[in-house]
């Protein structure tokens, strides 16, 4: 802590031009461990020295520091100069942050009924590679809207073991194709090959092998 606490005073005396020793701000460093509260007591040694703890604020900063050192107002332009820093450093980023928000989120429009995707991204039980993993999951149909935040669908058997609550974040609206913009796309029905044929194949050529091997070693 003392290590530290000089270091920066150092920093803070060649940025600003003062001429001070880092031993001057040492009282400083006093007070700052004395109102601090201790790992093995929970206490600050000043409560168990003295039966109170004096606060460390800027509007106190004159009243304890004064009377320690000469230097203390200087010690509170540094605190004051370093928190103006700070505040203004996080107002710029929170506004910063704001306008890029802004200009780039739309807000979604979602209705009781809508058809959805639901993102895969906390999906765990779809095995395999992540490259092989399809980005949604669907359709499924909003059941209740928690606000403009969150949706509630509907989800099958499969996936009755995950919660049906999903942000806004992590679903989309589904778009099915237009026919009248793609009069010529035809729907094409599944074909499913025949199990049976294949699985007999396999063992009349098992068979074929295995009377062969019999003739040879004969």
């Amino acid at each position: 802590m003392i290590i530290q606490f000089c270091a920066y005073c150092l920093e803070f005396k060649y940025s600003y031009g003062f001429t001070h020793y880092w031993c001057t701000i040492i009282p400083a460093l006093e007070l700052a461990y004395k109102t601090s509260i201790h790992a093995s007591t929970s206490k600050p040694p000043a409560m168990l020295e003295k039966g109170w703890n004096p606060k460390i604020s800027v509007d106190t900063l004159k009243e304890y520091l004064g009377n320690i050192h000469p230097t203390s107002s200087r010690f509170e332009l540094f605190l004051d100069k370093s928190r103006h820093h700070a505040n203004q450093s996080m107002n710029d980023a929170f506004e910063y942050a704001k306008q890029k928000w802004d200009k780039s989120h739309k807000a979604p429009e979602f209705k009781l009924g809508d058809l959805i995707l639901v993102s895969t991204l906390n999906f765990n039980n779809i095995k395999g590679p992540n490259k092989s993993k399809d980005s949604s999951s669907g359709l499924f149909i909003i059941k209740v809207l928690h606000g403009t935040n969150a949706v509630q669908v509907q989800l099958p058997r499969k996936l009755e073991n995950k919660h049906t609550t999903f942000t806004v974040t992590l679903v989309k609206h589904y778009t099915s194709s237009d026919e009248e913009l793609f009069p010529l796309r035809n729907k094409t029905p599944l074909e499913v090959p025949p199990i049976y044929q294949i699985e007999e194949e396999k063992v009349l050529k098992a068979l074929k092998e295995r009377r062969l091997r019999g003739k040879n070693e004969v």
